[in-house]
């Protein structure tokens, strides 16, 4: 492997208003002293396997994939997303649909999105729901409009697009976490390798941290970056996007966002969702 030193970083996040608003500055060589990076696109569920097969340097990956990542990864203390009143959906094609026993589309099971409905299922879903199918982002809304699934978990963008599909609102799994925990609602992370050593770490770290800082600063600077990668959305709706997901918390997770996503892994690994892990293990170098 060539050394980090002699090449640029190898960094993949998704196409999303937020990764391109917030990885903009960067990603264009505007953050003094900031490592180069080697980007590639993917969508949550695919920089999810990299991070388990061990792929690039660093990613944005979903909270709920980090028990199985944590040996070889560290988790940044910035750049991610977690927020409030940004929570995932359950929709459906008719309102107050009773889901014990029914079909259910999510994005991934590798997801917080999942973590977050498996938790509320669990409490507000006597007997359960039944079959669970992974279909991707895109397909999941046609596929309720259609009534080939009796509902669907959606993300990001599907918060302000849902209606068009005709579709209703069953539940809010982030008014849910927020309500039972009082916790923000952890969703991407971004890592980066172990293996590149604590100096480099706290290197990529600061470039994050100032590459948000810098979009914040002058944001109509990364317009056309974000819309070039989400042709498919108005620009308000992108706007709207990164209001909503890009926060303090993308700045430093700090104490309240280390005990919303150390309250996440421990409730899902209650559930047996996920393996535990130990909280010093999401501790920044």
């Amino acid at each position: 492997m060539v050394p980090l030193v002699e090449r640029d970083v190898r960094i993949a996040y998704s196409p999303c208003p937020n990764d391109t608003f917030v990885f903009h500055a960067w990603a264009h060589g505007l953050v003094p002293d900031a490592p180069g990076l080697d980007v590639t696109f993917a969508d949550i569920d695919i920089t999810n396997g990299m991070a388990e097969r061990g792929e690039l340097d660093v990613l944005k990956v979903s909270y709920a994939v980090l028990p199985w990542v944590l040996d070889e990864y560290a988790l940044l203390p910035c750049g991610g997303a977690l927020g409030r009143g940004c929570g995932p959906l359950v929709l459906t094609r008719e309102p107050g649909v009773d889901l014990a026993g029914r079909t259910v589309a999510v994005p991934s099971e590798r997801s917080t999105a999942y973590l977050l409905f498996r938790l509320w299922a669990a409490d507000v879903v006597p007997g359960g729901v039944g079959k669970v199918v992974v279909l991707p982002f895109h397909e999941i809304m046609p596929a309720v409009r259609d009534g080939r699934v009796d509902a669907g978990l959606v993300i990001h963008e599907a918060r302000f697009t849902y209606q068009e599909y005709g579709l209703h609102r069953l539940a809010d799994m982030g008014e849910h976490w927020e309500t039972t925990t009082g916790h923000p609602i952890p969703l991407g992370a971004i890592i980066a390798k172990r293996s590149l050593g604590e100096p480099m770490l706290r290197r990529l770290a600061a470039s994050a941290r100032a590459s948000v800082r810098m979009a914040w600063a002058s944001p109509e600077a990364s317009r056309p970056y974000v819309q070039a990668h989400a042709q498919e959305l108005d620009p308000s709706v992108a706007s709207r996007h990164i209001d909503l997901y890009v926060n303090p918390f993308t700045e430093a997770l700090g104490p309240e966002g280390y005990a919303a996503v150390e309250a996440l892994l421990t409730r899902a690994s209650a559930q047996n969702l996920v393996p535990p892990v130990p909280p010093e293990a999401l501790r920044f170098p």
